[in-house]
């Protein structure tokens, strides 16, 4: 079988990394209830992760990495299209020489941040993330209010990470919500 390229904004590699690791990993908070026993709450997933490494060969090979490292400085998010991991809008998050450089051949490492919500974010998200805005910029921009319906695991916390809202605004816009510790899958959290 032969595996398409991988590719991040405008970089296609030319032949796919040699190695690489993908790492999933969720928050999880321990509660103590008495009688020694206690019991696991889920904080929800945290981002994902692709880390690996590969070399450019060829009378190309540097300036094939230069080409890498100049999508690496652009400060946006872009897509990240891999040949097994699913297409993930990500942030290029590092970029590794292994060794000092040579005009025919370059190793590296590389890893990239998968963006939160990837795929799945709302449109309101993707506009904010398009434009470089907050999730209360744009939602006051459209004039429009964003709801979110709670599934298990989630936190305020991570809702403002999400959305890029302060956590003191969501607060403020649930005054139903008492403990703003404690919500409820099927619960409707205004965010904007």
């Amino acid at each position: 079988m032969i595996l398409a390229p991988m590719r991040f904004k405008g970089f296609v590699w030319p032949h796919n990394p040699r190695v690489y690791s993908i790492t999933f990993e969720r928050k999880l908070a321990t509660h103590k209830i008495p009688f020694g026993l206690h019991y696991l709450q889920s904080l929800g997933q945290t981002r994902r992760v692709l880390r690996g490494e590969g070399e450019f060969v060829g009378e190309r090979a540097y300036d094939t990495f230069k080409e890498l490292a100049t999508v690496f400085y652009e400060e946006t998010p872009g897509v990240l299209v891999h040949p097994v991991w699913m297409t993930a809008t990500a942030w290029f998050a590092g970029l590794e020489l292994r060794q000092a450089p040579r005009r025919d051949y370059v190793a590296y490492r590389f890893e990239f941040w998968e963006v939160e919500g990837g795929a799945g974010k709302t449109k309101l998200s993707t506009r904010a993330a398009a434009f470089g805005e907050t999730g209360e910029e744009a939602a006051a921009e459209t004039g429009e209010a964003q709801w979110h319906t709670v599934v298990r695991g989630d936190t305020l916390w991570e809702l403002s990470r999400r959305y890029g809202v302060a956590l003191s605004r969501i607060v403020e816009l649930n005054p139903s919500i008492r403990n703003p510790n404690l919500i409820y899958p099927g619960q409707k959290v205004r965010i904007t």
